[in-house]
């Protein structure tokens, strides 16, 4: 398809940064790097009708890690390198609130809890061996004292079955991604960036003076200088990248009589989470049945992991409730050997902000201000 000469004078000429992936990523690093270079022309585009991947189609969970993930982490990175993450998850939330408005993002702080059955006693008795340390750690982070807190006195309430132990953490919540891609979205329009969806790339190609972009629908375009922000379809852009697609299965039920359960919950290791909307269950998880299998990004449902979730909905979360499912659906993450981000530099004019690692929403904002630093940086 040929462009118009209005289309391409209009939205196509003298790109100074184009962002790939209208994500929380790119839009906060055009909004970032619009607030730096106010003069730069800034064009942000998604090869979906909404943002390609999982900032819309996530959980909304507002957190920053439960005991057993934080142990798990530990197994494979520093231990101030786990808590850096911590640092960094707990500083992107606070903003991201800043930034948006906890109203806008439908930021509820109900808490995070993390569910342990019998089986998992073990792992239930490690971690209240390490929750004052963590505490003590997340004190001198925030000046909150006891974030983390054995809660087994609220197992009744909940109504779960086959669950013996619950730990707290206090300082999560829960926001309405929709609504928080929707503030976003309309924050770096009226800043003056431009945001346009259902273009696909297809090559970026390094010239003398530019970026050639060559897209999936045939148009060709040059700009100054761009940046991937695609998270886990990064390689395909990216080929070397070291970031992985992961996908996430998510159900939501229809609204529930009398629903018990209020805040945010981990099972499993993290590998299973549930939370209310409403007076609705949103349940996900289940990629470690079959990690090879959800390594794609393939936007489809499985029937072993969403059998699963059925299963574990009926006989842990809500046993001997009336529910109906409403909807099911996927997201794709980009994930990685250690939960560490790439932002950086490809070449002097393409760069990249991608493997977020399942934390998207908790570091998405000062993510992208890390990548706008690099990118205005490079243009001195």
């Amino acid at each position: 398809m040929d462009l118009s000469f209005w289309e391409k004078d209009t939205f196509f000429s003298e790109i100074d940064l184009l962002v790939v992936g209208s994500g929380i990523v790119g839009l906060n690093t055009a909004r970032a790097a619009k607030e730096k270079m106010p003069h730069w022309r800034i064009l942000v585009i998604d090869r979906g009708f909404l943002p390609y991947g999982a900032s819309t189609r996530n959980a909304g969970f507002a957190c920053f890690g439960s005991l057993s993930e934080l142990l798990d982490d530990l197994t494979r990175m520093s231990e101030e390198d786990v808590l850096d993450l911590v640092r960094r998850r707990r500083d992107g939330l606070s903003r991201l609130r800043y930034l948006l408005g906890d109203d806008n993002i439908g930021f509820e702080p109900l808490g995070g809890y993390e569910l342990f059955t019998e089986s998992e006693e073990s792992i239930f008795e490690n971690c209240v061996d390490f929750l004052p340390y963590f505490n003590s750690e997340l004190e001198k982070m925030s000046g909150e004292k006891n974030i983390y807190n054995v809660a087994d006195d609220q197992l009744f309430g909940f109504g779960f079955k086959g669950v013996n132990h619950l730990i707290l953490n206090r300082g999560e919540g829960q926001i309405h991604t929709g609504k928080m891609m929707e503030r976003l979205l309309h924050l770096v329009r009226s800043m003056g960036v431009n945001v346009i969806n259902g273009i696909g790339i297809k090559h970026l190609i390094e010239e003398s003076n530019g970026v050639r972009i060559e897209t999936t629908q045939g148009v060709s375009f040059s700009v100054a200088r761009v940046v991937a922000a695609t998270n886990g379809f990064a390689r395909e852009l990216m080929p070397a990248l070291a970031v992985d697609p992961g996908r996430a299965q998510v159900l939501v039920t229809l609204p529930i009589n009398n629903l018990r359960v209020k805040g945010t919950f981990h099972y499993d290791k993290g590998y299973y989470y549930f939370r209310n909307i409403g007076d609705r269950i949103l349940f996900g998880g289940g990629r470690n049945l079959d990690f090879d299998s959800e390594k794609t990004t393939e936007f489809m449902l499985t029937d072993l992991v969403q059998h699963q979730l059925d299963h574990l909905l009926k006989t842990t979360i809500l046993p001997d409730t009336h529910y109906e499912i409403d909807q099911r659906w996927s997201g794709i993450m980009g994930l990685g050997d250690v939960k560490t981000t790439i932002v950086k530099s490809i070449s002097s004019r393409v760069f990249c902000a991608v493997r977020m690692g399942g934390m998207g929403v908790a570091i998405g904002a000062i993510v992208g201000e890390e990548a706008a630093e690099i990118i205005v940086k490079s243009s001195d």
